[in-house]
């Protein structure tokens, strides 16, 4: 139940002609707090709920408990979250043992455009194409919770 992620601005759009899945992504906080988010997400037709803890110092590593609701639950449940609800498309992109996932926000917050990769260890060897920036891992202004209160086109 540990999460350990790092994150990085994408330069272009790339990434798209290598991406196996893409899913349409709509996802609210029921709770936003830096301490701990509850989070409530619709991706495809599936309902996920998901819990965070805060981060670590480098911001990658924190704890993070997910299970699968159905459509019927996260609809009413995303309707009661917070303002600011978040609307993405992720893709799913293979480089080498890694999968990335882009996501290319729309809404309040288009314009940005953020992978993540999941790793098994903080210090993890993977992979860099060529579409990835700027690292934005300890960043708090790229945390979802926080462009749910701030998003992007307000910067």
């Amino acid at each position: 139940m540990v999460e350990i992620e790092r994150k990085f601005l994408v330069l272009n759009d790339d990434f798209k002609a290598l991406a196996r899945h893409k899913n349409l992504i709509a996802q609210g906080y029921l709770n936003s707090h830096p301490e701990r988010t509850v989070r409530v997400r619709i991706k495809g037709e599936s309902g996920f709920l998901t819990i965070k803890g805060k981060g670590n110092k480098t911001g990658t590593t924190r704890f993070e408990w997910e299970t699968e609701i159905s459509l019927l639950e996260a609809k009413p449940l995303l309707a009661l979250c917070e303002e600011g609800v978040i609307t993405k498309t992720r893709y799913e992109v293979e480089v080498a043992k890694h999968t990335y996932e882009v996501d290319v926000f729309s809404g309040e917050n288009e314009g940005l455009v953020i992978a993540e990769i999941e790793l098994t260890s903080e210090d993890e060897y993977f992979e860099k194409p060529s579409w990835l920036g700027q690292e934005v891992t300890n960043d708090e202004r790229y945390y979802n919770a926080y462009l749910s209160r701030k998003p992007f086109s307000s910067w």
